[in-house]
């Protein structure tokens, strides 16, 4: 079966992922209002995101098996139904186990809608307009964290929490019909499926869960060093053994891909876009409404110059990405988001409105020019026959990368906080500088990925053959 119409099956695929970025941040600004109405202590309302990541994490490997099990077609419904189902109980849990259990089911629907999406377009768009398709339908894992917690917060404030769930339920109603209408061409696509990789996945999965618990130790300053020491020296114990382990059997993750020093070079991008995106943001709310004094709305309207301009220079990067240029925009995006960084250190009570909107405004352009090319280069350097280990990689790297840099951030913000405290400044003057540090942290972990995106090739001569059926040009 052929595909007949690549904007509804774009717009189909677009749905879906945007509706999972969106949630994995919109919940975060409704955290101390959940909090005060379940009565519980932020140990343990933390588990309303970390249950999330933990289980959407754990999920992303299964992809490229489940793929060959039941196609991508089955796969892509079954995902968008699970997760819907979950915002459904969600928003109708009266305490806090049935909501963590919620998000968890949640997280098992979201976790195979962005590698396998991205997939879909990977293999059946022809490769002159594979960057364009892959740059509209990335908005949504760009734009969905940047709205995500003002909108939690408006939602929240005028219509209560359940309503930050209930909004999945039409979306993922409409994905689902959309896709039964248009994605019907991918149902010829199952193939055998090669024997499921139990120790592997039991490997991945505790080094997984062994990191995000390592973290949450370390938010915590009374922690002693050494708990949470032990905690990641056997998390990557885990992780060394997994690798072990998916080179003598048929891995979940085909990590071959990590042969293409394209393909190495792209991931580490990857990896620190998204501490740049998600960890960086963490710091926001609490400069302009924590020190500057913005409400949540006024926050809102503040983060809107930074998603206009992802909207406006993401397809212009899109565009590159399908002609082959890759290195200039991404060094390019790179620099930007590290100078908005610095820009952002600047800032303190009393600054006038146009240097926080020319901060956002440089932070929206890094973006937008920094995450159509890379992805595009990211599955371009391999064989079709590994686009889902690809994409799976791609959407672990996003995830793990925002997960760690949101604890990252939190972390640096404790401890700097409490070192300037005890040095005896005052409360306000403390919670200044520990914003400044933490957003020039963030700019040197941003600026360095410039070093793999220096040996990006200028031009990206590295396009694998994808066999397109003959429709798929039209």
């Amino acid at each position: 079966m052929e595909m007949k119409n690549r904007l509804a099956v774009l717009i189909t695929l677009m749905l879906g992922t945007s509706m999972a970025a969106l949630d994995s941040s919109i919940v975060n600004v409704s955290l101390p209002v959940i909090q005060k109405q379940f009565g519980v202590n932020i140990n343990g309302i933390e588990w309303v995101v970390l249950g999330y990541m933990i289980s959407f994490c754990l999920f992303i490997p299964l992809t490229n098996w489940l793929k060959n099990k039941i196609g991508y077609y089955n796969l892509f419904i079954i995902s968008v139904s699970i997760f819907t189902i979950g915002s459904l109980l969600c928003s109708l849990t009266w305490n806090l186990p049935l909501l963590v259990t919620a998000r968890i089911i949640q997280a098992i629907g979201g976790g195979a809608i962005s590698p396998s999406s991205l997939a879909i377009l990977s293999e059946n768009f022809p490769k002159e307009h594979r960057g364009s398709a892959i740059g509209w339908w990335g908005i949504g894992n760009v734009v969905g964290p940047v709205i995500g917690p003002t909108l939690g917060g408006v939602l929240t404030h005028y219509f209560g929490w359940p309503c930050i769930f209930y909004m999945n339920i039409p979306i993922g109603i409409i994905t689902v019909i959309l896709s039964i209408k248009y994605l019907g061409f991918l149902k010829d696509n199952r193939t055998k499926p090669t024997r499921f990789d139990l120790k592997g996945y039991l490997y991945f999965g505790i080094f997984i869960i062994l990191l995000q618990y390592g973290l949450s130790l370390a938010s915590n300053i009374h922690t002693q060093v050494w708990k949470y020491l032990i905690i990641f020296t056997l998390s990557l114990l885990c992780l060394y053994l997994y690798i072990k382990s998916a080179k003598k059997t048929d891995p979940l993750i085909d990590l071959s891909v990590f042969k293409s020093p394209t393909f190495i070079d792209c991931s580490l991008i990857v990896l620190t876009r998204s501490l740049a995106l998600y960890g960086g943001l963490f710091f926001i709310p609490f400069l302009l409404q924590g020190l500057m004094g913005y409400t949540e709305i006024q926050t809102g309207l503040l983060l809107l110059p930074n998603a206009i301009m992802v909207l406006i220079f993401k397809p212009y990067a899109s565009k590159l990405a399908d002609r082959g240029i890759i290195k200039t925009p991404t060094i390019l995006g790179i620099v930007f988001v590290v100078l908005s960084m610095a820009q952002f250190s600047a800032l303190n009570i009393g600054n006038p409105l146009y240097l926080i909107i020319f901060a956002m405004l440089t932070r929206g352009l890094g973006m937008g020019l920094l995450v159509s090319p890379i992805s595009t280069a990211l599955l371009n350097s391999v064989e079709q026959s590994q686009t889902a280990s690809a994409t799976s990689v791609n959407s672990l790297l996003q995830q793990v990368g925002g997960s760690v840099g949101i604890a990252i951030s939190g972390i640096l913000h404790a401890y700097l906080h409490h070192h300037y405290l005890e040095k005896g400044k005052t409360p306000m003057l403390a919670e200044h500088l520990a914003l400044k540090d933490g957003f020039l942290i963030s700019a040197f972990i941003v600026a360095i990925a410039i070093i793999p995106a220096i040996r990006l090739p200028k031009k990206n001569n590295q396009v694998k053959s994808h066999p397109l059926s003959p429709g798929l040009c039209n």
